[in-house]
């Protein structure tokens, strides 16, 4: 009988595109890996990847193994998952990612008190700036900021959270008095790589605009939150920049609120996991768990 782990090994190699990367994904050397295809195919009777120095290629039978992999493996976590679901403690290894400065501000105590519910369940952590590929870089839920591109995944929205356009009193000293959205619109200020289209409310009278700051006063950009604090702490330009982030800065006058009478619109907080038939028991819970922490 085929082993189903070489099924996992040959998805892991398909979805890597090498011996060597679906080597490091799995955790093994590269010839196990090797190994494990070249018994498989001797099991199957056929071959499933051609190889060159270059690179691997799926042949036609390998491409509808490949299909009927997906399904087979999804089917084998269901029926464990449903097996473990029967017992108060998850067990098994959840893989999550998100940025630097989300997990310390909110992922890391978070899990302090998941993983204290479930002693049993190995919580593996990644930070990047970076949106990680799901599917190659093998992770089950990725908690993701601000605007949700990957039409691909399935995303569950856990909170929402404000964010405030932020300078230091030296920056603010030394331009125009910022008094007005027009005014703010027109003061140097520090781009977020992923920040989009935004609209302002007037707090007092409820009344709507489109949020444009002038693109020819944007200094910097980039795509980590932390990194433009930085920049806003010496006096480069305004940030718009996640409440959570600069709790402390306001305290204690580090950073100004500018125009606090006006709001911009609030940002959501989303888990986002493979769009696969069935939701993993470990996915469920921890999407759970976050929505009622969050």
């Amino acid at each position: 009988m085929v082993s189903l782990d070489r099924f996992d090994t040959f998805k892991a190699v398909v979805e890597a595109g090498s011996l060597t990367a679906a080597a490091d994904l799995l955790g093994q050397t590269r010839a196990v890996v090797s190994f494990n295809i070249k018994r498989l195919e001797a099991e199957l009777g056929v071959t499933l990847l051609t190889r060159n120095t270059r690179r691997l290629a799926l042949t036609e039978a390998g491409e509808r193994f490949y299909q009927r992999c997906l399904s087979m493996l999804e089917e084998a976590r269901l029926a464990i998952d449903e097996a473990r679901s029967e017992h108060t403690e998850l067990k098994g290894t959840l893989r999550i990612t998100t940025t630097v400065e989300y997990a310390l501000a909110k992922v890391v105590p978070a899990l302090e008190l998941f993983s204290a519910l479930h002693p049993d369940l190995n919580v593996q952590l990644s930070t990047s700036s970076t949106h990680a590929d799901l599917i190659s870089e093998r992770f089950d839920v990725a908690l993701r900021l601000g605007r949700v591109l990957d039409s691909s995944h399935r995303a569950v929205q856990l909170c929402t959270f404000g964010i405030l356009p932020v300078a230091s009193p030296a920056f603010v000293a030394s331009v125009v008095p910022i008094d007005s959205v027009h005014t703010l619109e027109q003061t140097p200020w520090l781009e977020h790589g992923r920040v989009g289209e935004l609209t302002i409310t007037e707090v007092s009278s409820g009344v709507v605009r489109p949020y444009q700051p002038n693109p020819c006063k944007a200094r910097i950009r980039a795509d980590n939150s932390s990194v433009l604090q930085a920049f806003a702490l010496t006096g480069q330009g305004v940030a718009i920049l996640p409440d959570w982030l600069i709790e402390e800065d306001l305290r204690t006058g580090r950073l100004v609120h500018l125009l606090p009478e006006w709001q911009l619109s609030r940002q959501g907080v989303y888990a986002l996991y493979p769009d696969t038939r069935h939701l993993p028991l470990k996915v469920r819970v921890f999407i759970d768990f976050m929505k009622a922490y969050a």
